[in-house]
């Protein structure tokens, strides 16, 4: 993608973060960064919706949330510059540095780090550690409840969160045909994330004509999201989704 693109942000939705070692994801992303002319952004979670991933790598389910907190603090270390050391409860290391941390294309200190998730955990993951937070499968009343849990785990670590940014990964069809919109909908993330029932995706995934989603999407902006990523929630034809999603839904939005 970077390859192929001159303009367009590029990035990861999501990265599983504590099933890798953080001193070749810097390095790999290092690579990436710098080449792209600062347009990439690293999207990270813990996971741990699939324990056999966890299981294949040797990392317990349950120090994910530890070992993602310790990778993200060994990232920016390595792409600040310079010789690093780190001893850590799961990673150590003397006089590491990275190259080509200083490549012109790389944005300073690193792409930033866009904490992903729905629980609590993760929030206040975002307040402390991230550069953003990009729920996803969430109602846009959930959404405004996150961004305060975020805002008080910013306050309490001391930390301004003037240029953080607020985010949402969302699952939605656009369709002329509102009902394939829905169909497409319950047949996607039913697929993905084990039935739900239709009353629940209304809530978190929102389907049907343009006017449908813009109006739902709306109440994310109102809940404080600036910058909204469309994923097609359907097997087919999704091309259609991203134009009409950018034609005919984000010019009805408007900024509070």
């Amino acid at each position: 993608m970077t390859a192929w693109t001159e303009r367009v942000r590029v990035g990861s939705a999501i990265l599983s973060l504590p099933l890798y070692q953080p001193v070749l994801v810097a390095k790999q992303i290092a690579d990436l960064a710098s080449r792209s002319g600062g347009r990439l952004s690293i999207g990270v979670g813990v996971g741990g919706e699939f324990p056999k991933e966890f299981e294949a790598v040797g990392v317990a389910v349950g120090e994910r949330g530890a070992r993602t907190d310790e990778a993200m603090a060994i990232l920016r270390r390595l792409w600040a510059g310079g010789p690093v050391s780190h001893h850590g409860r799961f990673f150590a290391f003397d006089d590491l540095e990275l190259r080509p941390v200083a490549s012109a294309g790389m944005q300073p200190g690193g792409p930033p780090l866009l904490v992903s998730g729905r629980r609590p955990a993760a929030m206040r993951r975002a307040g402390r550690l991230g550069d953003g937070w990009m729920p996803y499968l969430m109602s846009p009343s959930a959404y405004a409840r996150s961004v305060e849990t975020v805002r008080t785990a910013a306050v309490e670590a001391g930390r301004d969160l003037d240029r953080f940014e607020w985010m949402m990964y969302l699952y939605c069809s656009v369709r002329a045909d509102r009902d394939r919109a829905r169909d497409d909908v319950a047949r996607f993330l039913g697929a993905a994330y084990g039935d739900k029932p239709r009353e629940m995706l209304d809530r978190i995934a929102p389907s049907g004509a343009p006017e449908d989603v813009a109006a739902r999407v709306q109440e994310y902006v109102d809940a404080g999201a600036r910058h909204i990523i469309i994923s097609p929630a359907a097997h087919e034809d999704t091309l259609e989704i991203v134009q009409l999603a950018a034609r005919e839904v984000l010019p009805r939005l408007t900024l509070p």
